[in-house]
Formats: C-alpha cells, structure tokens, sequence
C-alpha cells in the first residue's frame, strides 16, 4: 500500500461529474469547416507549410514546429486548405492569430501513416517524433513533450507520476479516457518510460472515479506501473501538489517537477504518444467533456478545429436561458461567449453557462482579513497580503512574497466571503511584472549597447593618436638624418648637370650645321654674334654651379 501525504490547503466544491461520466463517450463527426491555429502549445507559434488552395490529407502537415520550444499542427480531415489567416482563438487575451482553414472534403483520406517500434528507436530520434506528431501536455499546459521528455544525464528520474487525477468539477473526460482505453493509455506510458527511464512510475488518479481506477489496475498489471486512488480535493490534479501527495516531495519555490527527480505528465498525453508512435497518428483529435446547461451532458472525441457550437448540437443544444461558455472547468476555465472559437489542444471541457447553474456573483466587498484564502491555498501562500500589494501596484514587495508560485486555481476566490476575484489581481500583477522585467532587459541590452560604442569610440581615438604618434616621429627621424645626407645630395645632382652639359656640347661639335658654304657678310656677322651670347650664358651658368657648391660646402663642412 502506497504511503500518502498531504498538500496545504485545498477546497470541496461540487464535483457535477456524474451528469458527463455516466455515457460512453461517442466519436463526433467531420465538420465542414475547420479552423487549426498555428499556436497550440506553450511556446514559439508553428511555422505554416500550406497556403491557400492546397489540398491536404488526414494527418498531412500543416505547419512545423518552429525552434526548440514548439510543436507541429496537422490536418484533422481530408480537404482544402481555403486560407492561413488570423481568426478569433480561445486565449485570455480574446486576440485573433493565424490559423488554417480548411474545408472537408467529406472522405477523410488519411495520408501515409508511419508507425515504429520505439524500444529500436534512439532517443533523441524518438522526441523529434514527439515534436514533429505535435504531442503536448494535454493536463491544461500544452507544453511540448519532447522537451519534457528531454532528460539530461546528470538528472535522475526517480519517479514517473502520470496525472489522471481530473480534479476539477464537471470535466469527466480523463475519467472516460480510462474507463475505455486504458490498454492503450499503458502502451503511452510505456513510450515515456523508456524515455525517462524512471525508478518508479506511479498513476495518480482521484477516489471519486472507482471505474477508472479498476480500469487502470488491471491494465497495469504484470506492468511495473502503480495505480494509486487518491483522496479527492481540489485542486490534488495540480502537478506540484499530486507530486506531494504521491512522493512526499515538495518541488522548491521557483523551481520544477526535475529539481526533485521527478517527472509528470497526463494520461490523455501518454494515450496520444501511443497513437503516434504505436499507429502513426500525430496528434489531431481529442476528448472533450461537453456538459452544463445542455440536453445531453457527454464526452466526444473531437477533432481539433471543431467549432464548440457544433459539439454543443451534438450534446442536444443548448437549454432555454443558456448564454455564453467555459473552457475548461469552473475554477479556472476562461469564460466565452463565441461559438465558433475553435477546440484546441487544451480544451478538455465546453460548459454551457446558465444562471441557475452559475448565478452571477455578487459585487465584491473590503477584504476582511479572515485568512480563509491563506487556508486553502495550495501553494503555501498569503492570498490576502498578495491581493493588497497587486492593488496598490508594490510589485518589489508582491515578487518577494513569491506571486509567481501561484498556480492560479481559484481556491481562493471559491472561499473568499467578500467575493473578491483575487485570481484576477494575481493575473494582473504576474503580466505587469512580465512587462517590468522584459522593460528592465531591453534597458540592460540598451545599456551595454552604449557602453559597447562608447568603448568602441575609445579605441578609434586611441588608433588614431597611435598612428599620428607614428607618422610624427618617422618624420621627426627624417629630419635628422637630412643633414648627414644633403652635401652628397647636392654634389651628385651637379655632377649629373654637369655630365649633361657635357652630353650636349658634344652633341653641337658633332653636328655640323647645313648650308654654311656660301654665307654673306651678314650673316657671318649674325652668326659670330649667335655664338658670342651662348658662350656668355655658358659662362653665367657654371658660375653660378660653382657658388651654390662652395655654399653647401661652408653649411655642411
């Protein structure tokens, strides 16, 4: 018998599963129209390998993953591709993004399936099937697998816990999921355990789902995998907290599942690893809980892409009164009002909302101080101190009170006798803190920037001074090497007027003038007057050579 501890904390709310688990769940049909977005996941946004007009099969690629932390999408159904274009998603932020939409051709055509023997394939192989199958966390996280999956040699799994504890009200798809195909979720948990290869694997699953666990027990057995019924109270399905109940080990403030040697993951992630792998199915369809103010409360295998509305016709529709959606469940689904927001793969519930079944709450009142928050909290926290510094926007002093360990689950607001919606302050204040430190890095980044050009500025001065430093002196040695040099200089550049002269007058008493036979008086006389002013300017010439040459002797001697 596995020894069980305790979390801090937890609550009881009305479970309503038994009006979704009672039927079997039940495949739904193609729709016409499907609408994929190309952020499924926890991560970088996949990249889009279709455009408009392309025809596409069943299972066919429709965007890959883009970088490390991302995961491929595919085509649920045989079709055409009408656009990759920004539609509504189902996103806290109610922003559109980009999305295939592809209309059925109504035979859903698979294309080529690709099975394996994953205890032949090398790891790091078999995680890039993961990535590139487009298998995520389906426990509400949607982070990617294969880097969940990505253990490092100096990290010791010790224990396997696979999370089919479904705490929350309502959602009873985990629950179906176990109920019909628990051989196959063992085959998934198979696949993970080769990859952590753990000491131990343990499946966690609430005392309020007796069928699921029978299921499980008796597909475990000869396995090696435990099935452990826990005690229900919400919110045991968080991951920290069925760690704690199942291991006794608290995973550190800040830290992870890892830092204690332990991995989690969902059953309905181990059963898709299994389509993948074991039948070549990348992720395209999963279970979704369709239940609340609607005619027939039950779990359909949902192709992603499906509109809720069309799942909630194949619940019955609507009853009278009915207005608006959850996603999820209704501690910390998000609240729609659309339609035709698409199933994703986080959705693992569609309530219908009516005001009998979710009377709109009171206005909130002062908080009181009674403390009842910091009870239920399971994370250890101090709801009440949390809530005064987000509304008085101290967010030095909420960080230091450990906001970023909250995991949102509403246990708080569930208690709370003022009806504040403190969840929402603790969402407001994570953002603003995101924003203050995505604003203090681009600072730093700036900062180093500046500093780097100033640094680089700096250096070109400190060349340049170099440089002219060198040019001066070269200079400098110039000049006083130009004395020792000059009177050499000089002589040889007389000497080489002086060779020249020469060159030339025996060039002239070479060359004997024509037509001097029969010259007149006159031009004798012209001629000897010709002659005497070149001996002349000879003269002038080598007495001025002669004076410059007695100078540079006198200056230099």
């Amino acid at each position: 018998m596995k020894t069980l501890h305790h979390f801090h904390g937890g609550v009881h709310p009305e479970q309503h599963k038994l009006e979704s688990s009672a039927l079997p769940s039940v495949c739904a049909p193609v729709p016409q129209r499907l609408i994929l977005p190309l952020q499924q996941h926890l991560g970088t946004r996949a990249k889009a390998v279709v455009r408009a007009g392309d025809k596409v099969l069943k299972g066919q690629l429709l965007a890959r993953a883009a970088g490390a932390m991302s995961a491929a999408i595919h085509a649920p159904t045989s079709g055409t591709v009408l656009s990759v274009d920004f539609h509504a998603l189902p996103h806290p932020s109610g922003l559109p993004d980009l999305c295939a939409i592809i209309e059925a051709d109504g035979e859903d055509l698979w294309a080529e399936r690709a099975p394996c023997d994953f205890r032949a394939a090398d790891r790091a192989e078999l995680r890039a099937k993961l990535r590139d199958g487009g298998i995520v966390g389906l426990g509400g996280a949607t982070f990617p697998a294969h880097l969940k999956f990505d253990c490092k040699p100096a990290r010791e799994i010790r224990t396997l816990v696979l999370n089919g504890a479904e705490c929350e009200p309502w959602i009873t798809s985990d629950d179906r999921l176990m109920r019909e195909r628990a051989a196959e979720i063992v085959r998934g948990i198979e696949i993970l355990r080769y990859l952590a290869s753990p000491g131990e694997t343990l499946v966690g699953i609430e005392d309020n789902k007796p069928q699921a666990v029978t299921a499980m027990r008796q597909a475990c057995a000869n396995t090696g995998i435990e099935v452990v019924a826990v005690p229900t109270l919400y919110p045991t399905g968080g991951e920290k907290q069925l760690i704690k109940v199942l291991t006794g080990k608290e995973v550190p403030s800040g830290g992870y599942p890892l830092h204690v040697g332990v991995l989690c993951s969902n059953v309905a992630t181990a059963y898709a690893a299994h389509r993948l792998i074991n039948c070549g199915e990348p992720m395209i369809s999963r279970l979704v809980t369709v239940t609340g103010s609607v005619r027939t409360p039950q779990n359909f295998e949902a192709l992603l892409g499906t509109p809720i509305e069309e799942l909630v016709k194949l619940a019955g529709g609507a009853l009278p009164g009915s207005a608006g959606y959850i996603l999820g469940g209704p501690m910390m689904g998000l609240h729609v009002s659309n339609g035709w927001l698409p199933v994703v793969k986080s959705t693992n519930c569609v309530i219908v909302k009516s005001p009998q079944l979710f009377p709109p709450l009171p206005p909130a009142l002062p908080c009181i101080r009674c403390t009842r928050c910091a009870d239920a909290c399971p994370a250890d926290l101090q709801p009440q101190e949390l809530y005064w510094f987000a509304k008085s926007r101290n967010f030095d002093k909420i960080k230091n009170y450990h906001l970023f360990d909250c995991i949102e689950c509403g246990a708080c607001n569930y208690v709370c006798p003022s009806h504040i919606p403190l969840v929402q302050y603790f969402r407001f204040a994570k953002s603003e803190l995101r924003a203050l430190e995505h604003e203090s890095a681009a600072a730093a980044l700036a900062r180093e920037r500046y500093e780097y050009r100033q640094m680089r500025i700096e250096r070109d001065k400190q060349e340049k001074a170099e440089k002219l430093a060198q040019k001066e002196k070269a200079a400098l040695a110039a000049r006083q090497s130009a004395p020792a040099t000059g009177v050499s200089q000089d002589g040889s550049a007389q000497a080489r007027i002086q060779a020249a002269l020469e060159r030339a007058r025996e060039q002239a008493a070479a060359v004997k003038p024509k037509n001097m036979d029969s010259l007149t008086s006159q031009q004798q006389a012209e001629i000897a007057e010709i002659e005497a002013r070149r001996a002349k300017a000879r003269e002038l010439a080598q007495g001025q050579a002669s004076g410059k040459t007695e100078q540079a002797t006198d200056e230099h001697g």
